[in-house]
C-alpha cells in the first residue's frame, strides 16, 4: 500500500508539512498554501484523482518559494538540480524543482507528486491529472484576488471553467499568464509554450 492510501499517516504528514510551512513561509504564503490544498481537494473529487495526494501536494507546493535567490541557487547546486538558461535569469522559477526535491527527502513524496510540484510553475507537456489539478488550484484558490479588474474577471472565468473541464481551465490560465508575461516583456519559459500546444492538440481531438 502506498503511503498516501493510509489516512492516518497522511494526516500526520499533513501536520508535519503544516508545521514546517508556518516556520518557513510568510503568513500570506502560508494562507495561500492552505487555499491551494483546499482547492486541490475540491478538484480531485470532481475529476476522480486521489484526494490525499492532491491535499499533500497542494499544501506543500510552495515550500521552496521563499528561499532567497542565493539560497535557491545554492540548494540547486548542492542537490544536483538542473538549472536552464531561463531559470538562471528568473531564479524564482526554481522553487518548483526545489520544492519537489524537499518533499521527496522530507516527506517521501512519490515521483508523480514531485512532478506535480515541479510543474506548477511553468507547466509541462507531460503533465498528468494530478499535475493539472495542482497547477490550476494554485492559480484559482479562493484567496487569490487581483486589483486589475480585467485580470480578476479572467480569474473568475477560469474558476468557473475549472469545475467543468480541467484542460480548458489549464489553457485559460496559461493564456492569462502568457499575456501578462508578454506585456511585462519578460522571458517565457519554453515549457509553458509546449504545455499550451499539447493542451490545444488534446482539445482538438475531441472537437
Amino acid at each position: 500500500m502506498e503511503f498516501y492510501e493510509d489516512n492516518k499517516l497522511v494526516e500526520k504528514i499533513l501536520q508535519n508539512i503544516n508545521d514546517d510551512l508556518k516556520k518557513e513561509l510568510s503568513e500570506d504564503r502560508y494562507k495561500h498554501s492552505i487555499g491551494v490544498m483546499e482547492k486541490a481537494e475540491e478538484l480531485a473529487i470532481i475529476y476522480g484523482e486521489n484526494v490525499n495526494k492532491a491535499k499533500l501536494v497542494g499544501l506543500a507546493h510552495d515550500i521552496g518559494k521563499e528561499l532567497s535567490r542565493e539560497e535557491k541557487l545554492i540548494y540547486s547546486k548542492e542537490n544536483n538540480i538542473e538549472v536552464d538558461e531561463i531559470e538562471k535569469t528568473n531564479v524564482g522559477l526554481l522553487h518548483g524543482k526545489i520544492g519537489a526535491d524537499i518533499c521527496k527527502k522530507r516527506y517521501g513524496f512519490t515521483k508523480q507528486m514531485q512532478d506535480a510540484i515541479e510543474f506548477h510553475t511553468t507547466g509541462n507537456e507531460n503533465m498528468d491529472l494530478l499535475a493539472k489539478i495542482i497547477f490550476v488550484a494554485d492559480k484559482i484558490e479562493n484567496g487569490r484576488i487581483y486589483k486589475n479588474e480585467e485580470k480578476q474577471k479572467e480569474l473568475e472565468e477560469a474558476r468557473y471553467i475549472a469545475n467543468k473541464n480541467i484542460n480548458l481551465a489549464l489553457l485559460s490560465l496559461l493564456d492569462m499568464s502568457l499575456k501578462y508575461t508578454i506585456l511585462k516583456k519578460e522571458l517565457i519559459h519554453t515549457d509553458s509554450i509546449k504545455t499550451r500546444n499539447k493542451i490545444i492538440l488534446e482539445l482538438r481531438k475531441f472537437n
